[in-house]
């Protein structure tokens, strides 16, 4: 089955160590043995040959910057301290994914438009051969182009909301206010409403008719775009809070706010990382604390909330300052996030759920955003 993946931090990792996605995982990995770059953010998770051995036909790439109160450590460079220094950081980001489409046309391939989807789509249901190509074997170079949808996610990017529509214009079509705390809500760790700022820019994203995702957002800002954003609404990475007894992070999505983006008709993309899957995780804990199963069990109970599989998805956040090492037993590369398939058959879903789940309810949320015919 396809995969659409509603959250990868790729032109982050270019710019921040190099990484190129055009070659496997494993080999990024064996570049990078004698780096420190393990040790920073995990083992690399994505390439092009995961993606075609995996079906991941659709991908949502992002801006991402931290601000710099939120540095990770001495090695992190996309940082910012004002809001021009997050621009030229965020514009720089959308140049990577340009060239990246252009060097490699055949790897990679903007979508703009729902003539840019569909043609994805056709492309990857039209070779279907390199699905069962072994993970032993060469990847032919024949394979389909991975569906790059870009996604800003934190807006302090955007100086103002009138910029937004210079944003539309260079690709970005889905839009997250918050990572952490800005001029526009409250993000992680960082709580708050939307700010008089933060409904200017929501009514922007609705005349220009972005995809609005809630990741991020702290509940109260969370619940005022619910009522107040008329447009396509989505969690592109987010796991039920209800899962994770104990937690006090403001991170996961509460009842409050799963419920109200489901009334919605939204979608929420379920995060394998072992941080999101149990509470009592801490990095360096051993990886078998966690496996397909958990992740599994994060896309029933969305599905139990809103009585259909229409309402969850896919949001791997793979490379996004974790990597192999913090992710469930049974993940070596994206290209396992199949072995979902088995599990939910197992738990009594169809392979017309399955399928909603593994991409075409992001491909329906897609519809609802992207311009054309």
């Amino acid at each position: 089955m396809l995969i659409v993946d509603a959250h990868q931090d790729l032109a982050w990792n270019m710019l921040s160590f190099g990484r190129d996605y055009t070659r496997a995982a494993a080999e990024t990995r064996r570049l990078e043995v004698g780096t420190d770059i393990p040790l920073w953010v995990g083992d690399a998770l994505l390439g092009w040959p995961d993606f075609q051995r995996g079906r991941v036909a659709v991908v949502f790439a992002t801006l991402f910057a931290a601000p710099e109160r939120r540095r990770a450590g001495p090695w992190e460079r996309l940082v910012y301290q004002t809001p021009l220094e997050a621009n030229r950081l965020y514009w720089q980001q959308v140049d990577v994914y340009h060239r990246l489409v252009d060097n490699h046309p055949d790897h990679f391939r903007l979508i703009l438009r729902k003539e840019d989807l569909r043609a994805v789509l056709e492309d990857w249901e039209q070779n279907k051969a390199h699905s069962q190509v072994s993970e032993e074997e060469e990847v032919p170079e024949q394979g389909s182009p991975v569906g790059l949808v870009l996604l800003m996610e934190g807006a302090e990017g955007v100086r103002a909301p009138a910029e937004l529509d210079e944003w539309w214009e260079a690709g970005i079509r889905i839009l997250a206010p918050a990572w952490a705390g800005n001029q526009y809500c409250g993000g992680t760790r960082e709580p708050g409403p939307l700010t008089p700022l933060g409904f200017q820019l929501l009514e922007q994203m609705a005349v220009l008719g972005m995809g609005l995702d809630l990741s991020h957002m702290d509940e109260k800002a969370a619940l005022q775009a619910l009522d107040h954003y008329p447009g396509p609404l989505l969690a592109s990475h987010s796991n039920p809070q209800a899962l994770l007894k104990g937690s006090d992070s403001n991170r996961h999505l509460t009842d409050r706010v799963l419920r109200g983006l489901l009334e919605r008709d939204g979608v929420v993309g379920i995060v394998p990382y072992n941080l999101f899957l149990h509470v009592d995780w801490k990095k360096g804990a051993p990886r078998h604390m966690a496996s397909l199963a958990d992740v599994a069990a994060h896309i029933d109970y969305v599905c139990q909330v809103a009585g259909d599989a229409q309402h969850v998805g896919l949001g791997s956040d793979f490379d996004g300052g974790f990597g192999l090492q913090s992710t469930p037993t049974g993940i070596d590369t994206i290209a396992d996030l199949q072995n979902l398939a088995p599990i939910l058959t197992d738990m009594g879903y169809s392979e017309e759920d399955i399928a909603a789940i593994f991409g075409q309810n992001w491909i329906r949320i897609l519809q609802d955003i992207l311009p054309g015919l």
